[in-house]
């Protein structure tokens, strides 16, 4: 107060007597950064171990199974039979006047996805769609590992073609690249020619998502699953190649550059997990709000960071009731889910509301069939579904935060691979280039995208594709 007295005299503004003092921490601060970072780093990577995940004890006796098998998903009329009969007995609940998505999924619109899906909805049809891509399984560490390996369809002599590794997220599922595949398979014949960048694209079900078996054992976390998803590649051939992901996927593949980065040759994501606690932090926070050219924040950053407590506490705290349940008793909220079919879509399809655009919040239809189609939700909804996926796809929250309650841990282990980072605007949250370099130490390409929210290649697959391999030309020119 004495300070704030003395300053008032000249005329200062209270935003400026609140920012001197401010600025003055800050510039200690930063300094203090600046003597630390000097240091010599060393580059760590995370012990890539080994695991069992498998029923019962490990059989040290008889060597794994190595061989990868074709796999072919499947239904039957006692499947569809089931669902219909399920769907028939919805209890309907009437919403609040004026709810829209407020409180979740809107009740009155759950009636017409429902009566869509027990009348229109063909699920014979989408397993043909599904079955479009080669599928396969192959046994990792005791469980089925479920993938999509996409080859091109032709290769002109001389082009080289890259393999990529994507990995999805929660509540998503392989099917989410489904519209990207052919952009980075056969770019050309969809008009992209960025520097004749030519993928072969495989796409793993999180073990316990989808078609991919559920660990047995507690403690599966993003590391496993980075250690499993390098054996498989190992397995298929490939000692380089480049990973992708967003959501569970950023963590999975940054995992994997942090344990064996001489084996991934570039990292691109579209997510980011930075914590943003600590007195660094806040103080760049606080200084961020006035003069963001001052802690490394560009203006379209400061658009799309500010209102700091609107943006990154209350709209946080309204998408992640379901972190808190699924982080701490998974199985008990997951039996409901799993018995019900409708329960289960509204759920899932809720997240690809509001994680899409902010904004579909105040629409009666959560603005989902603005972005996908019913028969594309409903397709990832019966995947968790019909492989009763749901509770152990809730449990890997708690294998991962029961370890790491903030996923800052890894953080500590510098990612060195070149990095590609997409920051769509409609991400739940946005993490500045300066940030992410924190923990992400080679940055190559770093883009604002025009467009977007979470599910990027399911909602905008043209626009992660011409991201892919824009910085994928760039790490080869290296």
């Amino acid at each position: 107060e004495s300070i704030l007295s003395r300053i008032r005299p000249f005329d200062y503004s209270q935003k400026n007597a609140v920012l001197v003092p401010a600025a003055a921490v800050g510039v200690g601060g930063m300094l203090l950064y600046w003597l630390r970072s000097g240091r010599k780093i060393k580059i760590k990577t995370i012990d890539m171990g080994d695991g069992w995940w498998g029923s019962g004890e490990r059989p040290f006796k008889r060597k794994e199974d190595a061989s990868i098998h074709p796999f072919k998903i499947e239904t039957s009329d006692k499947e569809i039979e089931d669902l219909h009969r399920r769907l028939d007995q919805f209890r309907f609940t009437p919403h609040v006047e004026g709810a829209a998505f407020h409180y979740g999924f809107n009740s009155s619109y759950l009636q017409k996805v429902v009566a869509y899906w027990r009348n229109q909805f063909d699920w014979r049809k989408q397993v043909e769609e599904l079955n479009k891509y080669p599928h396969f399984h192959t046994t990792i560490e005791g469980i089925d590992i479920h993938f999509i390996h996409v080859k091109p369809s032709y290769v002109p002599p001389g082009q080289v073609v890259r393999p990529l590794l994507m990995v999805h997220g929660w509540p998503g599922s392989f099917y989410e690249f489904y519209k990207i595949i052919p952009l980075l398979t056969e770019p050309a014949k969809h008009g992209l020619n960025e520097g004749d960048v030519v993928f072969e694209v495989i796409c793993p079900s999180i073990p316990g998502y989808g078609f991919s078996e559920a660990p047995h054992k507690k403690g599966f976390d993003s590391v496993a699953t980075a250690r499993i998803f390098h054996k498989l590649m190992n397995r298929l051939g490939f000692k380089e190649f480049y990973v992708q992901g967003g959501d569970w996927g950023s963590r999975i593949t940054t995992n994997m550059a942090q344990m064996l980065p001489q084996s991934v040759k570039g990292l691109h994501l579209n997510l980011v997990f930075i914590p943003t606690r600590g007195l660094g932090k806040m103080i760049r926070t606080m200084l961020g709000a006035y003069v963001p050219w001052l802690v490394g924040f560009s203006r379209e950053d400061a658009r799309r960071f500010y209102p700091f407590v609107q943006k990154n506490i209350y709209d946080i705290l309204r998408e992640s009731g379901y972190l808190h349940i699924q982080a701490t008793k998974p199985d008990t909220a997951g039996c409901g889910l799993n018995d019900s079919p409708v329960g289960l879509a509204a759920y899932i399809m809720e997240k690809f509301s509001t994680w899409t655009d902010k904004s579909f919040l105040h629409k009666d239809d959560g603005g989902l069939e603005s972005k996908y189609s019913l028969d594309e939700l409903l397709t990832n909804v019966m995947i968790y579904w019909v492989t009763s996926s749901i509770v152990s796809s809730m449990r890997y929250y708690k294998e991962n935060f029961s370890k790491d309650p903030d996923l800052s841990a890894h953080n500590r282990v510098g990612v060195y691979v070149p990095t590609g980072i997409a920051a769509f605007p409609q991400e739940i949250v946005h993490v500045p280039r300066v940030w992410a370099k924190d923990a992400y130490k080679n940055i190559v390409t770093y883009s604002y995208m025009p467009r977007g929210g979470h599910f990027a290649a399911f909602e905008e697959p043209r626009l992660l594709a011409q991201d892919i391999m824009q910085f994928v030309q760039k790490v080869e020119k290296l």
